[in-house]
């Protein structure tokens, strides 16, 4: 049901990025979605991958800090106040949205979302009309 996102925490040196795209690329894994957030002494990495499992285990192997985390990814239409209904259906419940970006998983552009609770959020989203991206559509 969920999407495995991996999550690289980074110190922030010039090179440590592309280590990490270089290790993902020796091992023939794709990037479909990235995002990068960052402090004044590390940064924090959250991409979505051709194979999550493998990406997790290839740079935990190269000493990495990473893990995998579940995440929701919602196909959300390209209209005007979209966003904004998909968000109020989950702020209405009092589920709140840690982070979120975009995952282009084909014909309908979907947001990743991480929430307070991703299965009463998943429920929720399902209940509105809103079609949850599965696992196989994205890898």
């Amino acid at each position: 049901m969920f999407i495995k996102q991996l999550t690289v925490f980074l110190e922030n040196k010039a090179g440590r990025l592309e280590e990490v795209t270089q290790i993902l690329e020796d091992n023939k894994i794709n990037i479909l979605s990235i995002t990068l957030a960052d402090t004044s002494e590390f940064g924090v990495l959250r991409i979505i991958v051709s194979d999550p499992k493998r990406g997790l285990e290839s740079l935990l192997e190269a000493n990495f800090s990473a893990k995998l985390v579940d995440v929701i990814g919602v196909k959300i239409q390209h209209q005007v106040g979209k966003l904004h209904e998909m968000l109020k259906c989950l702020s209405k419940e009092k589920i709140s949205i840690s982070y979120m970006y975009l995952l282009d998983s084909g014909k309908l552009p979907s947001m990743i979302i991480k929430t307070s609770d991703n299965e009463r959020a998943t429920s929720l989203l399902k209940e509105n009309n809103y079609e949850i991206v599965r696992e196989d559509q994205v890898y």
